[in-house]
């Protein structure tokens, strides 16, 4: 289904599809509210110091569930922050924003390629969603150069089974593959991606470690993933694999965290830092990168920092200088990435239940 765009404006007198006049931008960072009532993401100007401002909202034109997605990724911004992707999972929609100077525009929406998409993931124009339904499977599109969502025929690949509890979908940094976390299976697909963008397999793998969740990759094809060991009190991990001809070598097997549910997990474009929002723990873990991926603790006590309660996301800026935590306690916070992986606090900004998905640009 196509639709037009659509921009709302909100009391404050922002326009929910930009930001206010003579801020002085650095960036911005988005999430989105996941309602069933019709599904929206929120703007927030992010400032030189870190700091957010709300800027408005722009609907997705879809429907959210209203629940907890169990995943990650929802929300993926392409070609250099041109476009933003937010999945609608209430109604196994996938929909694509311009981001302009004026903020966002809504540009196209189309139907996912399965049931209840909950992970976005884009390399130049090519990007793939996966859907977490019971018919759970991955689906690739192409952004065309007007801002049209255009699937790519016959991409539709599954999962290692039905109802596995997929998690995320990203890209590897070369393009040449794509992975997949299964948390019920405790299993890692990866799919190798030929020249007309589509994706062969499910390649296998088993998880060093127990649930494993959402993951980020780092230089040199490594990639880190967060396992949350069931909820385990104290029990959750981080593990480093080197992807190598679209297999898994493990690196640093099962790192703990030393916190409980460890679900979520961002790398600095740096390739220095990995830290792990942990669920259960209200606290961010962070490691150290070694140049081969091996993995170590920023902190004897697991402890980097202090989210907030109930963390359901995170993302890193660009420039490698700070981290944003969603938390569905309500707030994004924001921290300034120190020379030593340290995190200082930069302060939050307030947002409602329900919340789903981070992108920072």
């Amino acid at each position: 289904m196509r639709m037009p765009v659509v921009c709302a404006i909100i009391a404050l007198g922002i326009g929910a599809c930009g930001l206010a006049a003579g801020m002085d931008a650095a960036g911005a960072v988005y999430t989105m509210t996941n309602s069933p009532s019709g599904n929206e993401v929120l703007i927030f100007h992010r400032s030189a110091d870190g700091s957010l401002a709300p800027a408005g909202s722009a609907s997705t034109g879809g429907l959210g569930t209203g629940g907890g997605l169990g995943n990650q990724g929802a929300l993926a911004l392409a070609d250099s922050g041109r476009w933003l992707l937010a999945v609608n999972a209430g109604s196994s929609e996938l929909s694509l924003f311009a981001v302009t100077p004026d903020g966002l525009r809504l540009s196209d929406r189309t139907a996912s390629g399965g049931d209840r998409p909950v992970s976005v993931t884009v390399r130049g124009r090519l990007a793939y969603v996966l859907n977490a339904g019971v018919n759970n499977n991955i689906s690739g599109f192409w952004i065309e150069p007007g801002g049209t969502l255009m699937p790519l025929p016959g991409s539709q690949r599954p999962l290692s089974g039905d109802n596995v509890g997929a998690a995320e979908i990203q890209f590897s940094p070369d393009g040449d593959f794509l992975l997949v976390t299964e948390r019920l299976t405790n299993r890692i697909d990866t799919y190798q991606v030929d020249a007309a963008g589509y994706a062969q397999g499910p390649n296998v793998h088993a998880s060093s470690g127990i649930t494993p969740f959402g993951f980020s990759f780092g230089l040199r094809n490594q990639v880190f993933v967060s396992e949350a060991f069931g909820g385990a009190a104290d029990a959750s991990a981080v593990s480093s694999y080197q992807v190598e001809s679209g297999g898994l070598r493990v690196i640093s097997p099962s790192a703990p965290t030393t916190e409980t549910a460890a679900c979520w997990l961002a790398v600095t474009k740096n390739g220095r830092f990995a830290y792990a929002a942990n669920a259960g723990s209200g606290t961010v873990t962070g490691y150290r990168i070694a140049p081969d991926g091996r993995i170590e603790l920023l902190n004897a006590d697991g402890v980097t920092a202090a989210s907030g309660p109930n963390p359901v996301d995170l993302a890193v800026s660009g420039d490698s200088r700070y981290l944003y935590v969603l938390n569905r306690g309500g707030a994004i916070g924001g921290f300034r990435i120190e020379g030593s992986g340290a995190l200082a606090p930069a302060g939050q900004a307030a947002v409602p239940a329900g919340v789903n998905g981070i992108a920072v640009r």
